[in-house]
């Protein structure tokens, strides 16, 4: 599988960005897809995962409320909306993709198999 992100760039503090992932592959029922970010100097944190089958969706605190998750079956992508974006947005999001994730691993980066390459968010104040 391989994940393919786009629509990062640099916007003001307050500002909105989406961001796209898509897979090379059919997104299976099973297939949970989420974004990681990293920040200069900093470790990769979870910011947000879905469920393909039934679209639960899981969302750091640090953007619930301002980000917000979306899919196109038909183009196997998933969007996350980013609005009211702040400065400590700022790093280079990734997506992952995996479809043998238990719920209560979703937020672990080390259980996710697939990953796309890096898009930089950059946002000013």
């Amino acid at each position: 599988v391989q994940l393919q992100a786009s629509g990062g760039g640099l916007v003001q503090a307050g500002g909105s960005l989406r961001l796209s992932c898509t897979a090379s592959v059919r997104t299976r029922s099973r297939f949970i897809m989420a974004w990681f970010r990293q920040a200069p100097g900093r470790e990769r944190e979870f910011v947000v995962a879905y469920n393909w089958s039934g679209g639960s969706t899981w969302y750091a605190d640090s953007v619930k409320g301002r980000f917000t998750v979306s899919r196109d079956n038909a183009k196997n992508t998933m969007f996350l909306q980013m609005n009211n974006l702040k400065p400590e947005d700022t790093a280079v999001y990734y997506c992952a993709a995996d479809s043998n994730l238990i719920v209560s691993s979703v937020r672990d980066e080390h259980q996710y198999d697939y990953w796309g390459q890096g898009t930089l968010v950059t946002v000013s104040s």
